[in-house]
């Protein structure tokens, strides 16, 4: 293991026994797994290059327990992790030695559903797309659809804020949370948000996405709900240069055209998911685009008229329109399952996710070029092009000296080269312990003691998910001490106490 994470307390170690039968009582029947053995599948997230076994795993199946078990934790100092499906590609919840990982897979129920209202009340265990399945019958769906929909669950897409092929329309989780049904790591339950389209005072809905599991636990979750589009088409356009890819994607939002999704993958990329779904993709091409459109039938006709033109005008080599909803489907299907197909290229791969301004694509595609050249490795890259997110996937063989490391170094140097070309280190995957180190490239030392003092005010003892996102760890106490000056203090009129 490369990363380092905070050290194990050996005082909380040697109670294992004492806290195990504690969480029993809590959790009873088989909610407490403890062996190494049945512990195996939890000892790292889909960041498989990391690993390391918990304490100890409990699975709570309702709030009350959740909130029983954060409290004993808080009490008896206990870190903890929370753990939805387990997906995350960022370590976002990589287990600690001495912590309890509390996964929240036997959340799966529909609470409500509110068709009049446009909302689904659901639990944090659902999988993203069973949002979409509990609804379709009523013909709405769940807009976010990360490509591991059919595996991550709506509670991880909360604590890494996921977006999707579609939320460039449609917008990221954050865009479609309305509330939630939140536990402090005092076993508080609190009720954030609700159905209305607006809250007064603080977001906290908006701080508690994207806060990957450091602030508290969502138990329930009130999603926003679509309708679905009248019509929806896409367009499959091949280029020979990545760059004039690039400059077609920044035509057509120019435009004025937001399409419903807009997905860039090179030649790399293109084969192996083309020998993985056989989507009919052009193989004699550098770069594709994934141009979905929807909405009313005339409208749709029209914007495909206008993007087709515009992909000519960009010297578009090849351009396939869909005619019905199984090719529509066909065309996303490869995309969505470019990860794994990458699979296929190489024995291991690193997945980055990094987000810079659109008209910086040809750039950040030459920039990786030559990283690629530099650390010796192949990199396929696939990218929510509409809104800049990035997925380059390294291709390394771990068992290789040396490999790993450089594919990491290789992936640093992406990271650097986002935040270099205006953009940031993470656009939906979160930072996790993967990019942890790489905060002071985009933050200030200002900045990340700010991040910090809204953990301490949610979490002062820092118990939840330690050794994530932040590079240096401080005690609440540290974040806000007084500076004295000349030995005197600041604003001496205060009365202090």
């Amino acid at each position: 293991m490369t990363i380092k994470m905070p050290l194990p307390d050996q005082g909380i170690l040697a109670r294992r026994d004492e806290i195990i039968a504690a969480l029993r009582a809590i959790v009873p029947g088989e909610g407490v797994i403890e062996t190494e053995r049945e512990m195996k599948p939890y000892e790292s997230d889909a960041l498989t290059a990391y690993r390391q076994p918990p304490m100890v795993v409990v699975l709570p199946d309702t709030t009350e327990q959740v909130s029983q078990v954060l409290k004993y934790c808080h009490d008896n100092g206990i870190k903890v992790v929370p753990r939805g499906n387990g997906t995350s590609l960022s370590g976002g919840s990589f287990p600690l030695a001495d912590g309890v990982l509390l996964g929240l897979s036997k959340f799966k129920r529909v609470r409500e559903i509110d068709f009049d209202n446009r909302v689904a009340v659901v639990e944090p265990g659902m999988t993203n797309l069973a949002v979409s399945q509990a609804v379709a019958h009523e013909g709405f769906y769940y807009a976010p659809d990360p490509s591991s929909q059919i595996a991550c669950s709506i509670g991880g897409n909360i604590a890494e804020n996921s977006g999707g092929v579609h939320s460039l329309k449609y917008g990221l989780t954050t865009n479609n949370v309305l509330g939630c049904e939140f536990v402090l790591i005092t076993g508080e339950i609190l009720r954030i948000g609700g159905r209305a389209p607006e809250n007064d005072g603080y977001d906290l809905m908006g701080v508690i996405t994207g806060s990957e599991g450091l602030l508290g636990v969502v138990t329930e979750i009130t999603v926003r709900i679509l309708k679905k589009p009248e019509t929806a088409r896409a367009l499959m356009v091949g280029f020979s240069e990545v760059e004039a890819a690039g400059e077609c994607v920044a035509r057509v939002i120019g435009a004025g055209i937001i399409p419903g999704g807009m997905e860039m993958m090179d030649r790399d990329a293109i084969a192996a998911a083309e020998a993985f779904v056989n989507a009919g993709y052009p193989l004699d091409v550098e770069a594709l685009l994934i141009i979905e459109l929807d909405g009313p039938s005339i409208e749709v006709d029209e914007l495909i008229r206008r993007v087709e033109k515009i992909a000519l005008d960009c010297r578009s080599t090849t351009c396939q329109i869909s005619n019905s909803e199984q090719e529509r489907l066909l065309f996303w299907a490869g995309r969505k399952a470019a990860f794994p197909a990458v699979g296929r290229l190489s024995p291991d791969y690193l997945c980055m996710d990094g987000t810079i301004p659109r008209g910086k694509l040809p750039e950040a595609l030459a920039g990786i070029r030559e990283l690629g050249k530099k650390y010796g490795l192949r990199c396929a890259n696939v990218f929510h092009a509409g809104d800049g997110n990035l997925h380059p996937l390294i291709l390394y063989d771990a068992n290789i000296a040396d490999e790993m490391q450089r594919a990491e170094d290789f992936g640093a140097d992406i990271l650097r080269l986002c935040v270099k070309l205006g953009g940031v280190l993470s656009g939906e995957h979160g930072i996790g312990v993967e990019k942890r180190d790489l905060m002071p490239e985009m933050l200030s030392d200002i900045d990340l003691a700010h991040h910090q003092r809204i953990k301490c005010a949610f979490d002062s003892g820092g118990l939840l998910n330690p050794g994530k996102m932040f590079p240096v760890l401080h005690r609440c106490a540290e974040l806000g001490r007084m500076h004295v000056h000349g030995g005197k203090l600041p604003f001496p009129d205060i009365p202090r106490f």
